[in-house]
């Protein structure tokens, strides 16, 4: 079974998957549940069709993964390997040293020097393919993807280090003909240790975490980063990365490939390296780029770029709270519990699971609320923070931004004082809200500015 997700009632119903749901299983399934639960990461035989079905549906949903097994035949000819480079040539040299050698395109993708990266990557054995003017990730994606002819396809950018898992570790989730992509976890390279970069330790953009998830709009992991990437090749092609992106390419591709039917995994156990950003400035511009995507984004993949999706009792609550009726608000709060606990009524503490989920709810609402006010709708939240010295309602606003930033730090204690934390991970999401303001009014897309209530 996946981690993160919880069972209640002896395994009749599972809390989790992707996205997050309360499901209530048939007693077959939740005996075959618990089997799964037992063996662990040695797995269990299915003998009929019903349990391969079953597992079929616990895949689909997100509560169950592959379990780990042998790669031992698995063999890197099943995987060619594209890296895409724009004038870093001795970052090129560092990150080839630490792949595989044999089946490795490198895509200069319009490089001032074109001689240094040429001679780089032949001086490793690699096939070097260039443009004459750069067109950018997703075109060079496109021409290594074009090289190539292995069933699997690995895209790894030049300033990655892999690790020897990478990419033959990922290759054990194609085994699932409905896999289309699975991604390592980037891993910010810690050599450095500025306070920014002990910042980037715990906060890189590229780390999807430590827990192993199925990938979807809407999940709590909605995408993985293109920076390193196993593909199916049939699954990707044609049409490959949309190359008139410049940012937010990978995005789009592992939407559409979920809106295609197809399954996308996350695997932390497999580990890449990503070299961070020392300089403030750099790393401020980079921030800001990543929120210029979503207008383009929300225009290919309408609703799913709103920057909070709260239910309409979340907001009745926080609404009357904030109003001075906390009271009223509690007992509005009170009929999602109600619905949840006439659903669960024959469960066994059915009562306590009702109330569990419609205060994960209220919480989550809340958290994404603070977080809008944190990026997207920063210069509100910035008054709310000013406005907290004399108002109780701009505190609460303060609060619901910042709460979550000390429990942040609480739980990964990264080498970095509380404060300095707190204020880097504002100016990081007031980048990267900046960056979604501007585009936004650039493209006069106010979908991804807008809450879009359950």
């Amino acid at each position: 079974m996946s981690l993160g997700v919880k069972s209640w009632a002896g395994s009749r119903v599972l809390v989790g998957g992707s996205p997050w749901k309360v499901s209530t299983l048939a007693p077959t399934v939740q005996g075959l549940v618990l089997r799964l639960r037992a063996a662990g990461a040695a797995g269990i035989p299915l003998h009929t069709g019903r349990d391969r079905a079953a597992v079929r549906v616990l895949l689909d949903r997100g509560f169950a993964e592959r379990a780990p097994g042998s790669v031992a035949s698995e063999s890197a000819a099943g995987v060619d390997i594209v890296v895409p480079v724009l004038n870093d040539p001795e970052r090129l040299r560092e990150l080839l040293a630490t792949l595989p050698t044999g089946r490795v395109v490198v895509v200069d993708d319009g490089s001032t020097d074109a001689a240094a990266t040429e001679e780089v990557a032949t001086a490793v054995g690699a096939r070097v393919v260039r443009h004459a003017v750069n067109r950018g990730p997703a075109a060079a994606r496109n021409t290594g993807l074009q090289q190539t002819t292995a069933p699997f396809v690995a895209f790894i950018d030049a300033d990655c280090l892999a690790d020897p898992s990478w990419p033959t570790g990922l290759l054990r989730h194609f085994d699932d003909p409905t896999v289309a992509a699975a991604a390592p976890r980037i891993k910010p390279d810690d050599s450095g240790s500025s306070l920014l970069e002990r910042y980037e330790t715990t906060r890189s953009s590229l780390d999807m975490g430590g827990q192993p998830e199925l990938v979807r709009p809407g999940a709590r992991l909605g995408f993985v980063p293109s920076a390193a990437l196993v593909v199916r090749r049939s699954a990707i092609q044609p049409g490959g990365f949309d190359e008139d992106l410049r940012l937010g390419e990978d995005v789009d591709l592992i939407w559409r490939l979920a809106e295609a039917g197809w399954l996308i995994r996350y695997d932390p156990s497999v580990t890449v390296r990503h070299r961070t950003r020392s300089r403030l400035r750099s790393w401020l511009r980079r921030k800001m780029e990543y929120g210029t995507s979503a207008p383009l984004l929300e225009q290919r993949h309408a609703g799913q770029l709103a920057p909070a999706r709260p239910t309409i009792w979340s907001i009745a609550t926080v609404t009357l709270t904030l109003a001075g009726h906390p009271l009223i608000g509690a007992a509005v709060q009170a009929v999602p519990f109600s619905i949840l606990a006439l659903k669960f009524r024959r469960l066994p503490d059915g009562t306590v699971l009702a109330a569990r989920v419609a205060a994960l709810g209220l919480v989550a609402d809340i958290v994404s609320v603070g977080q809008g006010l944190r990026r997207e709708w920063w210069p509100l939240g910035a008054v709310v923070i000013l406005g907290s010295a004399w108002s109780s309602r701009a505190r609460v606003g303060a609060a619901m931004m910042l709460t979550p930033l000390a429990l942040e730090w609480v739980k990964e204690r990264p080498a970095v004082n509380p404060i300095s934390y707190a204020a880097l991970r504002l100016v990081d999401d007031a980048a990267y809200g900046t960056g979604v303001l501007a585009a936004s009014l650039q493209h006069r897309e106010w979908r991804t500015l807008t809450p879009r209530p359950l």
